[in-house]
């Protein structure tokens, strides 16, 4: 009797998973959301991650080459995550205009005209450039889970962002000065 139960237990799951894909079809199929009206028009789907990947190819050096091209100070922050004494960065109370680029590999990450004084020892911006110039990442290193923010180009360390920033964004990317490289900057 048990051998019998199992082929009918068996039976019914494959009846289900045979339903949930005829339903699955189904349903894009009232939606119109087949290949190709998704996609490039020769039956595939391109995602926004595909086309964020065509955009920017990574940036991949080794550990040599990051030494060699960074400072000791640079290197320990941007590629192995470290951070920088709060008022010590050379851009934490600067005034000038220009953008703020990845020391690593010249992504263009913040504007000047995003930069705000948070009081925290650090560069601070209420928004990126782009979204697609930075990556964050979950980081629970300390006692307490942050999020991380990385150069979207080459994967350095920038520094964190917050969710207790100003209008228009509430953000706060609190990022390293050693980790920025200040291009096209206008003293004020």
């Amino acid at each position: 009797m048990s051998g019998m139960r199992c082929k009918l237990l068996r039976g019914e799951r494959a009846g289900r998973i045979c339903a949930l894909a005829v339903s699955g079809f189904l349903l894009i199929s009232l939606l119109g959301c087949d290949n190709r009206e998704a996609g490039k028009g020769d039956g595939t789907i391109e995602s926004s991650n595909q086309k964020s990947q065509e955009m920017a190819e990574k940036l991949v050096k080794t550990d040599e080459q990051w030494r060699e091209q960074l400072t000791q100070e640079q290197y320990k922050i941007t590629r192995k995550k470290g951070t920088e004494a709060a008022f010590t960065g050379k851009y934490w109370d600067f005034k000038g205009e220009g953008t703020y680029k990845c020391v690593c590999c010249g992504n263009e990450l913040f504007s000047s005209e995003t930069k705000f004084d948070s009081g925290t020892g650090w560069p601070s911006f209420y928004a990126p450039i782009s979204e697609e110039n930075i990556a964050t990442a979950i980081d629970k290193s300390l006692l307490r889970t942050r999020t991380e923010v990385l150069c979207g180009m080459c994967d350095a360390h920038l520094g964190h962002v917050f969710d207790d920033g100003p209008e228009p964004t509430g953000l706060r990317y609190c990022i390293n000065s050693a980790a920025l490289e200040l291009a096209g900057h206008k003293e004020q």
